[in-house]
């Protein structure tokens, strides 16, 4: 009956030959069951409109090249690892989102799609793409949340028509002096990256609107102050345009000349990024729990990560600004919860053992919240939430919720609730909602479990991961300094494995992602060393 579904879907697009969508798990075992789409499929060439979502494809047939009349072609969220070289042939083509799939490379042909407006292929494993330059009509251009290191190859002014680029969550170190090339640049999306500056001939980019530059390893203090909203977007591109054309560090050469008597610590503290931190990473040893996820999960929030950190040692005015951390976190790269949703606990309240990663019926899910001292059932909660919005939304005489609640819009209409179990079955997180208040930190906690969950990506769940271990080492405050060095912060993680049912494991974090993330910017050296086994 499941594969009926793809078969009816066809016949009615042999009907109406011009739009077809396939998705879900009837299409998938389709799929499955014929190594790939139906051929029929390919002989709908009048078809302009084609959608395929949420199936396990994993190749698009060079037939693809066949269907000449399409001109939006939707194939984000299924498995796909490579297109076809002959996608080219599709000259008609205006939309393409190949978003959230396993692309690490793409065809030249991707380059020569002349009426191509929007191109999507966020959330791959892209380094790189072919050179737009003969794509003229791109409007819309989103690499987000790839494994660029170099821009793309996109700044020609034969673009006229480029008006946003999303390279955000990439590895991208520089942005090229010829950017000021597009004259319709309206939407510069730079954030996540390890850009230490910007080129001066971004002031040139006239029509922009919107910079974001958040989460960079900026060093130059006015980038700072637009970075912390200090100074408004005219003001950074008048800035840029007055810096255009001189050397990158011709400021802090001359202050280090001015400087040259100084002992070095001092100059370690004008200077930061030129100072090292240590990021221990200690691997998980077989005997340490391990994180088991349920199928209960895979269609509300099915993405975790986790990791472990001992000897922790705060004062109260640390403890603060820890809080503050993750608060901001929450705030920037988690999108106010609705991307990803950090929760931290004190080991020394959770029952120790294998802990599970499920979801429960929302009057099952009991939990007692953070800061509330009585046991609520997810139901319960998440209707009070909802009420305290609601209310505020009306006050505000707004159409939606308020920003700060929108996560509740993640679990809205949900008939399962996802939550994190220790070992004796106690729920100790009910992400994006509330973590416990039985496991809750604070300024006398000394082994702290963190967990990441997300219900867009893997991937996603490790560089918030991540980003919160840099700058929880970089800041120090967990109060680790270097015995050698005044000023320099270590900081030891521990693995910590997670498991589906199908046998998949992702362990969490790795030296080697790390390295990479971080690179020389990040003023933090990565080290792995041999677990010790303490207990909990």
């Amino acid at each position: 009956m499941m594969v009926e579904h793809s078969l009816v879907a066809l016949k009615r697009a042999e009907r109406n030959q011009h739009h077809l969508v396939l998705m879900g798990p009837g299409v998938s075992e389709a799929i499955r069951k014929s190594n790939g789409l139906d051929e029929s499929l390919f002989n709908l060439h009048n078809l302009t409109y084609l959608y395929i979502t949420k199936t396990c494809l994993q190749c698009v047939p060079k037939e693809i090249g066949k269907l000449t009349n399409l001109t939006t072609l939707l194939l984000h969220s299924n498995e796909i690892t490579k297109l076809p070289n002959t996608i080219g042939e599709l000259k008609k083509l205006k939309v393409l989102d190949c978003s959230n799939n396993k692309l690490d490379y793409c065809p030249p042909a991707l380059g020569c799609l002349p009426q191509l407006r929007t191109l999507n292929l966020a959330s791959n494993l892209l380094s790189s793409i072919p050179s737009q330059r003969e794509n003229v009509a791109l409007n819309i251009l989103n690499l987000g949340d790839n494994k660029f290191k170099i821009f793309p190859d996109v700044c020609y002014a034969e673009l006229v028509c480029l008006s946003e680029i999303h390279v955000n969550a990439n590895d991208i170190k520089e942005v090229p002096v010829t950017i000021s090339k597009l004259p319709a640049l309206k939407v510069l999306n730079l954030r996540f990256n390890l850009l230490m500056d910007l080129p001066g001939e971004l002031g040139d980019c006239d029509k922009l609107e919107k910079l974001d530059i958040y989460l960079n390893t900026l060093y130059d203090k006015t980038l700072y102050n637009y970075y912390v909203a200090r100074i408004k977007l005219n003001e950074l591109l008048c800035y840029l345009r007055s810096i255009k054309g001189k050397p990158k560090d011709q400021l802090l050469l001359e202050k280090l000349k001015m400087d040259r008597k100084k002992d070095l610590s001092d100059f370690f503290a004008e200077n930061p990024k030129y100072m090292r931190h240590r990021l221990a990473i200690k691997k998980a040893a077989d005997d340490v729990p391990v994180i088991e996820v349920t199928e209960h999960v895979d269609s509300v929030r099915p993405f975790i990560a986790a990791c472990i950190i001992r000897k922790v040692n705060f004062t109260k005015e640390s403890f603060k600004k820890f809080i503050q951390l993750q608060t901001r976190l929450h705030e920037g790269i988690c999108e106010k919860k609705c991307a990803v949703t950090i929760a931290i606990h004190d080991m020394k309240f959770m029952a120790y053992g294998n802990l599970t990663y499920t979801a429960k019926p929302p009057e099952e899910l009991e939990i007692e919240p953070l800061s509330r001292n009585k046991i609520y059932t997810g139901d319960v909660l998440f209707k009070q939430l909802q009420a305290e919005a609601e209310t505020i939304r009306k006050i505000t005489k707004q159409n939606v919720y308020p920003e700060r609640y929108k996560y509740l819009n993640l679990l809205k209409g949900k008939s399962l609730f996802p939550c994190l179990l220790d070992h004796s079955q106690e729920v100790i997180s009910f992400p994006p909602i509330v973590s416990s208040n039985k496991t809750k930190v604070s300024m006398f906690t000394k082994e702290m479990f963190v967990e990441v969950t997300s219900a867009i990506s893997y991937r996603i769940c490790r560089k918030v991961l991540e980003q919160f271990l840099k700058e929880l080492t970089i800041s120090g405050l967990t109060n680790q300094s270097m015995p050698d060095f005044s000023g320099r912060n270590w900081l030891t993680v521990e693995q910590v494995r997670v498991q589906d049912t199908k046998g998949n494991r992702l362990i969490c974090p790795s030296k080697k992602d790390l390295e990479e993330d971080f690179d020389e910017n990040s003023r933090i050296t990565v080290r792995e060393c041999f677990y010790v086994s303490y207990g909990w």
